[in-house]
C-alpha cells in the first residue's frame, strides 16, 4: 500500500487497514497531513490545525489497538470539524472575530460521538461568519478562483481536496448540500432531529441540522450512523431504536426504486447546463424517473423558512448585534435587522407551515421512493464574494427531510454539478439504499451492461 496516497483512501478501507494492521493510525495521519502542506495554502480549509496535536492524538489510538483495547467503527480515521461545533481541546471560533480566541469547556455531542467511536478529530474546518452568507477564507479546491460554498465551505473543501476523509457541517438553509456540490463530494443532511445539535452555534433551533461530507456514499453512512441519538440536551432529539444506515444502503432493493423529478419553482433560474444534464440524467433512468409537481402548498415555502431562519437569527445573535454590530458584516447585519423587524404573529405563522407542507408532500413519497432535484442552480460562480445559491435546499431543509448530494456530473468549466436526492422525514436509511441504486444504475448504463 503506497504510503504516500493513504489520505486518499475511503473511510471504510482505511478504517479496514488499520484494523488488519496493515496501516497505522499514524500513518494515515502523516499522509494527510502531508496534503495539506501540499495544497492548503492555495485552498484554505482549515481554521485551526495543529499538526503535532493531530499526529499525537492518531498515535494514541495505535497504542490502544495494540494494547488488545476495543475499537470502534472509525478507529484512527480523521475527521474535520466545522468551526461552530465545539471541541474541548482545540479553539472554536465560529468564524467571526466576535468570538476570535473561544475556547470551548466540552465537547460537542457529535464530536463526543466521533471520539466514542475511534476517530481522530484532525482539526477544526473554515465555515462562513456565524454560519451565514459573508464567506471564510476557503477557496474551491478545483478552481481557487471559484466559491467553494457554505457555510460549511472549509468541511467540503477538505474532504475534496484529499486533506480528510469524513468531515462535519451544519446545514440551516443550504449549508451542507451547496458545498458538497460545488466541490464535488457526497453530502448527507439527515432528517431533523436524529442528531443532536448539542455544543454547536445556535442559529435556528427549527432549522440548523447536521449534516456529514465524505467521498464516498458508504462512508456517508458509515459516519452518519454513529452520529444518531437522542441527546437531553437537544430537546428536538427523541430515543429512537438505532438507525442501520449502512446495512440498509448495502442491501438491494425489494423493488426498482421510483425517482420523482421535481423541477421547484427555483428551476428559472437553473443554468442552461443544469437543464442540459438533468434531462441526459432523467433520460438515462427512463421508467423508473416521472417529472412531478410540488403541491401547491409548499410553494410560499421559501418565504416562511426565510422567516423563520431571520428571527430566530436575530433572537440568537442578540449578544453578537448589542456588543459588535459594527464588526459584523453588512450581509449579516442586514439579515439581522430584518430578522428584528418580522413580528411574532408572522413568526409563529410561518414556524406552523412546517408540518403543513411535510403533510402535503406525503403524497409524493406514497408513490415515489425519493425526489431528484438540482442541488444547487450550476456549478460553483466564480468569485469569493459569494458563496452562491441554496435556494435548491431550502424547501428541504424547511420541512426538516433527508437530503443528499451526488456528484454525477460535470459542467463545462470541469467544475463539479451535484444531483439532490431527497427522502421523506425519517426515511434515511431507504434513501441512501435508493441513491445506491441510482449511481448503479446510471454507472451501468455507461458501461452498456
Amino acid at each position: 500500500m503506497d504510503a504516500t496516497r493513504l489520505n486518499w483512501l475511503s473511510a471504510m478501507d482505511a478504517a479496514q487497514a488499520i484494523g488488519d494492521g496493515a496501516i497505522s493510525a499514524g500513518q494515515l495521519m502523516e499522509a494527510c497531513l502531508a496534503r495539506v502542506r501540499e495544497v492548503d495554502g492555495a485552498v484554505q480549509a482549515w481554521a485551526h490545525l495543529d499538526a503535532d496535536h493531530a499526529l499525537a492524538l492518531a498515535r494514541a489510538r495505535d497504542e490502544m489497538r495494540q494494547q488488545g483495547a476495543a475499537i470502534g467503527p472509525l478507529h484512527g480515521i480523521p475527521v474535520g470539524i466545522k468551526d461552530i461545533i465545539d471541541t474541548a481541546d482545540m479553539p472554536t471560533e465560529d468564524g467571526t472575530v466576535l468570538h476570535a480566541g473561544r475556547l470551548p469547556v466540552a465537547d460537542a455531542a457529535v464530536v463526543r460521538a466521533l471520539r466514542a467511536a475511534g476517530a481522530v478529530i484532525m482539526g477544526k474546518t473554515v465555515t462562513t461568519e456565524l454560519a451565514t452568507y459573508f464567506p471564510g477564507k476557503t477557496r474551491n479546491p478545483h478552481n481557487p478562483e471559484h466559491t467553494p460554498g457554505g457555510s460549511s465551505s472549509g468541511s467540503a473543501a477538505a474532504v475534496a481536496a484529499g486533506m480528510v476523509p469524513l468531515a462535519v457541517g451544519t446545514q440551516t438553509n443550504g449549508s451542507v448540500i451547496r458545498p458538497a456540490a460545488y466541490c464535488g463530494v457526497y453530502g448527507f443532511k439527515p432528517t431533523y432531529g436524529l442528531i443532536p445539535r448539542s455544543g454547536v452555534l445556535k442559529q435556528s433551533r427549527a432549522l440548523d441540522q447536521i449534516g456529514v461530507f465524505a467521498r464516498t456514499l458508504e462512508d456517508i453512512a458509515l459516519v452518519a450512523e454513529q452520529l444518531i441519538a437522542a441527546d437531553e440536551a437537544d430537546p428536538d432529539t427523541r430515543p429512537r431504536a438505532r438507525v442501520p444506515l449502512l446495512a440498509t444502503m448495502r442491501e438491494a432493493p425489494p423493488l426498482p426504486p421510483g425517482i420523482a423529478f421535481v423541477k421547484t419553482p427555483m428551476w428559472d433560474r437553473t443554468a442552461p447546463e443544469t437543464r442540459e444534464a438533468f434531462a441526459e440524467l432523467v433520460a438515462h433512468l427512463g421508467d423508473r424517473v416521472s417529472e412531478v409537481e410540488l403541491p401547491e402548498s409548499a410553494s410560499r415555502a421559501w418565504e416562511w423558512q426565510r422567516t423563520v431562519m431571520e428571527a430566530e437569527m436575530a433572537a440568537n445573535y442578540d449578544a453578537e448585534w448589542e456588543r459588535g454590530r459594527d464588526r459584523l458584516s453588512d450581509s449579516l447585519r442586514q439579515q439581522l435587522e430584518r430578522g428584528r423587524a418580522i413580528s411574532a404573529l408572522d413568526y409563529q405563522k410561518a414556524l406552523a407551515r412546517m408540518p403543513m407542507v411535510n403533510e402535503a408532500l406525503t403524497e409524493i413519497y406514497s408513490n415515489y421512493d425519493a425526489i431528484l432535484t438540482p442541488s444547487c442552480a450550476g456549478t460553483a460562480p466564480l468569485g469569493l464574494d459569494s458563496t452562491g445559491d441554496p435556494a435548491f435546499c431550502t424547501l428541504w431543509t424547511f420541512c426538516g427531510m433527508p437530503a443528499l448530494n451526488l456528484p454525477l456530473m460535470t459542467g463545462a468549466n470541469g467544475l463539479p454539478l451535484g444531483a439532490q436526492l431527497v427522502g421523506p422525514r425519517m426515511g434515511d436509511a431507504r434513501l441512501l439504499r435508493t441513491a445506491r441504486w441510482l449511481t448503479g444504475t446510471l454507472s451501468q448504463n455507461e458501461s452498456g451492461t
